[in-house]
């Protein structure tokens, strides 16, 4: 079978997490949105119909829940390179991206803007 390039992802995932430059964001935390991409080779996946030929997606999220929940960053700028370096570190990948968004960050007046930070990764 020839080599193909293909994409795994996940699409908005919410975790709620205590990062932020102020005391308060990391006091009080803020809901953060994050996809996740991955483009690897999956072909020998499809073919086998096999969990352990391609890369399980639990695990992927298990990473992202564990820096969001658990830990504390002033910078969603560190949060998401820091969730694609593990990612890169823990899967055989051509490259990761991962796009994280902070739904309702301090800003001044009303907004319903978002913060969001995106990193690409390539091994």
């Amino acid at each position: 079978m020839p080599s193909t390039t293909s994409w795994l992802r996940l699409k908005n995932l919410s975790f709620w997490g205590q990062h932020g430059h102020s005391s308060s964001e990391r006091e009080l935390g803020n809901r953060f949105e994050l996809d996740v991409e991955l483009k690897t080779d999956f072909s020998e996946a499809a073919q086998s119909d096999n969990l352990d030929h391609t890369i399980d997606l639990r695990a992927v999220y298990e990473i992202a829940r564990h820096r969001i929940e658990k830990e504390s960053y002033a910078l969603i700028e560190t949060l998401s390179m820091t969730i694609a370096q593990d990612i890169l570190n823990a899967f055989s990948v051509e490259s990761v991206t991962v796009r994280l968004r902070k739904v309702a960050p301090p800003l001044p007046g009303a907004t319903t803007g978002v913060m969001e930070a995106e990193v690409t990764l390539v091994p």
